[in-house]
């Protein structure tokens, strides 16, 4: 593990685009994510709205994502990765129009999330794919993923920073405008690169039967259907700390806009030092380890951070909690990606989706429900908890995560 490792996937000059202006883009992403929690908060006081909200803009990747994979799979990636975010701007226009003209009604909110959620169940498969198409060399690819995670990451520090600023300052809406803007560097960095065709095959099966081939494949594969259970436990009882974190802010920190923009980017900072951990690596040797402890670790730092009532405390273990859940992400893609054949790549990547964005509504509407009867804190402190023996569960079954690298080890 060097530091020398950490940009070797930064020499593919397709790559090297895609950072930039995906860098870029992720700011603003951020920017709205902060301000849309924020603004459903403050127009309704629900927690339970806050659920539905991030609900609605989840839910679809079970409905679309399984589609996703298959056309992923069938056409071209870069044109359909170049379409996705063209949408995913109209979006953030849309919303933006709204606030600024102060017509915004929850509705609206719930209507803009649920077109964005079907635009990322496509989206996100397709990218993940497409990543792969973007290295000339495969031993670059889990620098790759790592990269992409703490491009992510550092965008997820720097953008709720800006957010609680700017909605402090001159309201939500400035957010989403800026959000609508960021994604022109993303759109021209994909216009700007170069990337061969990929053979397609001659006879295609139907859509449900391509599904069914790439669902068989993957849970077929011990390696790859442990990765992806572990995955879809941690995201159903873990990830929705977020949805939570206006309450946080607002009732237990005595905080505000700001608070919650320090929250989640002491988060951001704990993800971007995850994910350089995981840069840094130059072996896939005990990723499979890696990827049982970090689900620890972000238990364990989602219970303590719920019993926190004190700010500076509270920043630190998100800092923990950012940290644990970034590496566990990070790595089960680089498994899956490592482990997969190219010709199902989009199909397993679009149940890797499944598993982590697929699970979150459900988590999210579930915690915003269970927030409104129990607190915040106590929703918390659950789902920190069944993140930990989840993991200690899947810890007993080492087993079950054969690796190629673990193999040659042997």
């Amino acid at each position: 593990m060097t530091l020398q490792h950490i940009g070797r996937a930064l020499r593919h000059r397709n790559y090297r685009l895609f950072f930039a202006g995906q860098g870029i883009s992720l700011i603003g992403t951020w920017m709205q994510r902060v301000a849309m929690s924020w603004l459903v908060y403050r127009l309704t006081g629900s927690a339970l709205l806050l659920g539905v909200v991030n609900f609605t803009g989840q839910a679809p990747t079970l409905l679309f994502t399984p589609f996703a994979g298959v056309i992923a799979d069938r056409y071209d990636r870069h044109r359909l990765l170049v379409a996705t975010q063209v949408m995913a701007m109209v979006q953030a226009v849309l919303i933006a129009v709204l606030v600024l003209t102060n017509v915004i009604a929850v509705w609206h909110l719930v209507l803009l999330s649920l077109f964005l959620g079907i635009v990322n169940a496509f989206d996100t498969p397709i990218r993940q794919s497409l990543i792969v198409d973007m290295i000339e060399s495969r031993e670059d690819l889990g620098n790759a993923i790592a990269l992409n995670s703490s491009m992510m990451n550092g965008a997820r520090l720097v953008g709720p920073s800006i957010a609680g600023i700017l909605i402090a300052s001159v309201g939500e809406g400035m957010c989403f405008l800026v959000n609508a803007v960021s994604y022109v560097a993303v759109i021209a960095a994909l216009m700007a690169m170069t990337i061969a065709p990929k053979k397609m095959r001659a006879q295609r099966p139907h859509i449900w039967e391509a599904w069914r081939e790439g669902v068989i494949y993957a849970f077929g594969s011990p390696p790859i259907r442990s990765v992806l259970v572990l995955l879809a436990v941690v995201s159903f009882m873990g990830m929705p700390y977020a949805t939570l974190l206006p309450i946080f802010a607002q009732e237990v920190l005595h905080g505000g806009a700001q608070t919650l923009g320090f929250l989640m980017g002491a988060a951001g900072i704990g993800a971007l030092i995850g994910a350089m951990f995981l840069a840094s690596r130059d072996s896939m040797l005990g990723l499979e380890t890696v990827l049982v402890v970090a689900a620890m670790i972000f238990g364990t730092g989602l219970i303590g951070f719920s019993l926190s009532r004190i700010f500076w405390l509270s920043c630190g273990l998100m800092i923990v909690s950012g940290s644990g859940m970034m590496v566990h992400m990070a790595a089960a893609n680089t498994l899956v990606q490592t482990l997969v054949d190219d010709d199902k790549r989009g199909r397993v990547m679009s149940l890797h989706t499944m598993s982590v964005r697929g699970m979150v509504p459900l988590g999210s509407l579930i915690a915003g429900g269970l927030a409104s009867q129990i607190g915040a804190p106590a929703t918390l402190t659950l789902g920190g908890i069944c993140c930990v023996l989840g993991a200690l569960i899947f810890a007993t079954r080492r087993a079950a995560f054969k690796t190629p690298s673990t193999s040659e080890q042997q």
